[in-house]
């Protein structure tokens, strides 16, 4: 076992060693034979060079962002973000639509609202959990593309490359068709028009969406993240409109308890009492009167709704590789920016309580824009709808910053085509480039990979619909956390001397995976058909992963 560290240790020292051939290490999977999935990793410029184990924390930090998931190249994108930035994207993605649209979801499966804001402290929790564990992986493992190179470095090449290949083609994708879906089916329900998703007017209004937003973060990665600071500071106003409102009206009822404002409810009801829910369907649910199973299934339904509104608490390690010092502000960007989170769903949840009578919650999609259009008329719902419609704009803009990315960390590892791995312009790279790789492009983003993002999720809005798109996103997700988290358990044990600058409780990832675990088997059960799609999503991958073994060699 100490022998076995050892190398461990030496594998990954050796990758912060320039780019001249001279250090190359065998990278073995710990759970796959000798020669299969195996990958060679050479080492790449790390800006530094420095050996990680010898030249401490900045030598360490630089190693990490220098390597690409040991690709052979050194990382495609500069290290100009800090932890701001990753803070700033990780609220864009997370803060979108979800805290606007799940309280109804969560409400109708829970018997109370108390249990309602449990539900929504208990998803975060969750939610933090992960993102603590993918940090410390971010910062034990280099690479660039998320979860691609954790797994690739715990189970072998081929894992590797389905997370890629799902992330690629499916779950990025299939994310942005559902923001830009939600983004106008909240112009037209601030118009007063519902039940119009289907229509090709309306999936053509999303593609349009979609393609703007693309075109932003075809910029540069510096463009992108100033627009994405402008989106974050829309969400804190948003959110903090609602709570202020929420906060006025209990001023107003304490100083005046026969004043009619606000929903009437949460100052006469008792918050954790069982009472019986309506349907958005017209059904009422009458919670005293279910078995435990019963309500087991409505509460993991609850919480499902939950997690995806939290979904995004993972984006922040798939610019690790572009932090100027990963080892210290990925942990802190993910510790900061995920109980801001938390604390401000929590806050907005009670307030549509105070702000909504507490049968009309469960019933509506557009829980914000009712209870504003409610408290002050329908003109200040226009604006909700507009701030809304601006909240989902930066998780679009923040989940297509990503997307370009792990296309861009896929096709490093010659699993895509090396075409998405261009920066900086449309096409081929550059002859120019090519002669002097030192001189840098005049634009820094995967315009490529952004372009393949786009049409794949414009396919998604054209076949697609919102609710099947959501549940075939969560069990693509939900399955690689799983087996992501699931991988940072085994290293614990199979490399105890892997050094990780950041560590928490290994009780963190145990509940983790156990939780998400149960999400995808359930998400299954009850969703075959879109089960049986990914199923056979993951079957081309392994034999386009193989075709390409047998044709190509191994990368």
């Amino acid at each position: 076992m100490v022998a076995h560290d050892a190398q461990s240790s030496a594998r990954l020292s050796t990758l912060g060693r320039g780019d001249d051939g001279a250090a190359s290490a065998e990278r073995q999977p710990l759970l796959a034979p000798d020669g299969v999935g195996a990958a060679v990793v050479r080492g790449g410029g790390g800006g530094g060079g420095g050996s990680r184990g010898a030249g401490g924390a900045d030598d360490e930090e630089e190693t990490a962002v220098g390597v690409d998931g040991g690709s052979g190249r050194s990382g495609t994108f500069s290290r100009n973000l800090g932890a701001v930035e990753a803070f700033a994207i990780v609220v864009s993605i997370v803060i979108g639509s979800g805290v606007f649209t799940s309280p109804g979801s969560i409400d109708s499966n829970v018997p109370s609202p108390g249990v309602a804001l449990v539900v929504w402290l208990v998803g975060g929790v969750l939610a933090w959990s992960g993102a603590s564990t993918m940090a410390e992986l971010g910062t034990a493992i280099p690479g660039e593309g998320g979860v691609q190179p954790y797994l690739k470095y715990i189970f072998g090449d081929v894992f590797g490359f389905l997370a890629a290949w799902t992330w690629v083609v499916a779950v990025m994708p299939a994310t942005l068709a559902i923001l830009s879906i939600v983004f106008i089916e909240s112009i037209y329900s601030a118009a007063g028009v519902t039940g119009e998703g289907d229509r090709i007017a309306h999936k053509l209004l999303s593609i349009v969406v979609l393609v703007l937003i693309g075109v932003a973060n075809s910029i540069s990665t510096k463009a992108s993240t100033r627009l994405n600071n402008f989106f974050v500071a829309t969400k804190f106003i948003t959110i903090a409109a609602v709570v202020l409102a929420g906060v006025v009206v209990v001023f107003l009822q304490i100083g005046n308890p026969n004043r009619e404002v606000g929903g009437g409810d949460w100052n006469k009801k008792p918050w954790f009492g069982y009472r019986d829910s309506l349907n958005p369907d017209g059904s009422v649910t009458h919670w005293a009167g279910l078995g435990q199973w019963e309500m087991f299934g409505h509460l993991s339904a609850a919480l499902y709704a939950a997690l995806w509104a939290y979904s995004g608490w993972d984006k922040a390690i798939y610019i690790s590789a572009e932090l100027s010092a990963p080892a210290r502000q990925l942990p802190l960007a993910i510790n900061v920016s995920i109980p801001s989170i938390i604390l401000c769903f929590l806050t907005a949840n009670a307030a549509y309580y105070i702000l909504l009578p507490w049968d009309v919650v469960s019933t509506t999609d557009s829980v914000a824009v009712t209870a504003i259009t409610r408290l002050l008329g329908a003109g200040f719902g226009i604006v909700a709808a507009v701030f809304i419609c601006l909240v989902v704009a930066g998780s679009l803009l923040g989940n297509s910053f990503v997307a370009g990315r792990m296309a861009v960390a896929a096709a490093n590892q010659n699993w895509l085509p090396r075409i998405l791995s261009v920066v900086g312009k449309v096409g081929t790279e550059p002859e120019s480039s090519r002669d002097d790789p030192q001189k840098p492009p005049d634009s820094d983003a995967p315009i490529n990979a952004i372009i393949l993002s786009t049409l794949l999720s414009a396919a998604y809005i054209l076949l697609g619909n919102f609710r099947a798109l959501l549940t075939f996103n969560g069990l693509g997700e939900y399955t690689f956390f799983f087996l992501t988290v699931l991988g940072a358990i085994i290293l614990r044990y199979r490399e105890l001397r892997l050094e990780r600058p950041y560590k928490p409780l290994v009780l963190i990832p145990v509940i983790f995976a156990l939780v998400s675990g149960f999400v995808v088997v359930r998400g299954a059960i009850f969703a075959p058909t879109q089960a049986f799609v990914l199923i056979g999503l993951w079957a081309l991958g392994v034999a386009v992963y193989w075709a390409q073994r047998r044709f190509q060699g191994p990368s």
